[in-house]
């Protein structure tokens, strides 16, 4: 019976996006947003994935898509009524 090749047991070496530094992007008024994909570790213990290009995290804790940014944050502002069409004919 031929013998199976043995398991390659050299260690991964680390591929340059492995290594290159995960990019962060602060909005004092906003999310964070983080280059992606993104694991989230939630504080329940599981874990939210996005492999988008480009995350927005939630820091308020407003968003109904928690831990991902749905713009809650931002202030809403009420339309003021069309003006009142006063030239009668």
């Amino acid at each position: 019976m031929p013998r199976s090749p043995e398991p390659d047991r050299t260690p991964p070496t680390p591929s340059s996006e492995s290594t290159r530094p995960r990019r962060l992007r602060v909005d004092r008024s906003g999310p964070v947003l983080v280059e992606g994909p993104v694991e989230i570790v939630l504080p329940d213990g599981t874990t939210a994935r996005s492999d988008r290009f480009m995350v927005a995290v939630c820091t308020c804790r407003r968003s109904r898509t928690y831990p991902w940014c749905d713009t809650s944050h931002r202030p809403r502002e009420r339309t003021p009524p069309p003006p009142e069409d006063r030239n009668e004919r």
